[in-house]
């Protein structure tokens, strides 16, 4: 069960780092005004989804890759969800229920991702 959770999760970040090329538009109209050079912004998490999510293959880049994305989620977390979050509420803005439901779902995300963070009592890495 936990190799299934493994591809499946390898597949969503390189699913999703593929979607930042093909549906841009869904990704731009979410980024705070504030931060500087959208497409570029854009451009640099697609590819870190990517290489994250192959990097969770090998045993020996799993532990590493899987923090990575723990920080890559709790970045995204901090300035994008819940800044967003905070403006659906504050302008009253239709769609607030979906921007509170990512904040727990990155929460679980990030737990996902943490337990390949890990290696077994034996010294090899959380999945055999």
């Amino acid at each position: 069960m936990k190799r299934i959770a493994l591809y499946l999760m390898v597949l969503l970040y390189v699913a999703a780092g593929v979607i930042h090329f093909t549906t841009p538009g869904f990704y731009l109209n979410i980024m705070p005004d504030w931060l500087p050079t959208h497409q570029l912004l854009l451009n640099l998490s697609g590819i870190a989804e990517i290489i994250l999510g192959l990097l969770l293959l090998p045993r020996q880049t799993r532990p590493l890759a899987a923090w990575l994305i723990i920080i890559m989620l709790v970045v995204f977390l901090l300035l994008i969800h819940i800044p967003m979050t905070l403006d659906y509420w504050q302008n009253n803005t239709p769609g607030l229920w979906l921007t509170i439901a990512r904040i727990p779902l990155q929460f679980l995300l990030i737990w996902w991702a943490w337990q390949y963070t890990r290696h077994r009592a034996t010294g090899h890495p959380a999945l055999k």
